[in-house]
């Protein structure tokens, strides 16, 4: 009767092991890598979350209209970004995770005059791929 019971809960245990794997395997929600490349929009936190809030039909006119700007002291760091920013296989850093459907990373973004500068933005996780 033991026997019966211990092999029982040892399948229920491997079926639910199995499922979460599956469940985990298929999904972009936990990224665990430091490199990966966003294609999509990414731009300063505040600046993401009007364009997420803005209807799809604006959000091309969102972009033209808000390029990302920072000021850029003499050390080369960028402070008090705003705005956001089209990416397109842009290599990046994955940072932190934000909420379930956000994350921040650090990008090369031009800002002046073809000069590049690492700043901190914030893009969607579905956006993001993994280097392999």
């Amino acid at each position: 009767m033991k026997f019966l019971l211990a092999s029982t809960l040892a399948a229920a245990f491997a079926v639910v092991s199995t499922a979460a794997i599956a469940a985990d395997s298929g999904s972009n929600d936990n990224l665990s890598c430091a490199i990966g490349y966003v294609t999509g929009v990414g731009g300063a936190a505040d600046s993401m979350r009007e364009y997420l809030a803005t209807p799809d039909r604006d959000r091309y006119r969102y972009i033209s209209e808000h390029p990302i700007q920072c000021q850029v002291n003499d050390e080369g760091r960028a402070t008090g970004c705003v705005g956001v920013e089209n990416l397109r296989k842009e290599k990046v850093s994955v940072y932190d995770e934000i909420d379930s459907a956000t994350m921040s990373v650090v990008a090369r973004i031009e800002l002046e005059h073809g000069q590049t500068y690492p700043i901190i933005i914030v893009v969607q996780k579905k956006d993001v791929r993994c280097d392999d």
